[in-house]
């Protein structure tokens, strides 16, 4: 996936209305993500760093479905991230990373994970995330999602994803540049 220029990364005020909508749309439906937390204060922080409400936006166009799933009371950061029942429908049919996506010669995916991830400004979660956010819900019941792959792994050419079946989380490993319809990436952004 190419980068974006800079200058294209931010979004129309009409665009901010309708994703901040949505947004608190999904804050008030889903509490038990949340639980505490006030939509006004989420909205002043977005508000505040408005170059992060084009990711969320990204997330969102990708159908991740992105929610405020962690706050920082050190900081005062809250962290999004995608709460699609299944992972996101606009960022399957990848690989893991660059490097696997080049080494593929014959049908190779239009992208990767990794790089599709940092196009959108956003980060892919580890395993320990993809395992808290589990807590949160119900996701990846017919789907999987790549999760960020220690480097001793990648080095021999594989490539981590998880997913939920029959009530529990589970970590798998495959070839970093296999892709399938039913595997796409999650990703986080703290604002």
């Amino acid at each position: 996936m190419k980068q974006t220029p800079t200058h294209k990364k931010k979004l129309t005020a009409a665009q901010q209305a309708t994703l901040l909508k949505t947004l608190q749309s999904r804050f008030e439906k889903n509490g038990q993500r949340h639980q505490g937390l006030n939509w006004n204060d989420v909205q002043g922080r977005l508000m505040a760093h408005p170059e992060k409400m084009w990711s969320l936006h990204e997330m969102e166009q990708t159908e991740g479905e992105p929610d405020v799933v962690a706050f920082d009371k050190k900081t005062g950061a809250y962290t999004f991230c995608d709460c699609s029942a299944e992972s996101p429908k606009g960022r399957r049919n990848a690989c893991y990373d660059y490097e696997a996506l080049a080494s593929r010669k014959d049908h190779p995916p239009k992208d990767s994970a990794v790089e599709m991830a940092a196009a959108m400004g956003i980060t892919l979660l580890t395993e320990a995330a993809y395992r808290e956010l589990q807590q949160l819900g119900k996701f990846d019941l017919k789907t999987s999602s790549w999760v960020q792959t220690p480097a001793d792994v990648r080095a021999l050419g594989g490539a981590l994803f998880c997913d939920r079946r029959y009530d529990k989380v589970f970590l798998y490993h495959n070839g970093a540049s296999s892709y399938y319809a039913a595997r796409g990436f999650r990703g986080s952004l703290t604002v």
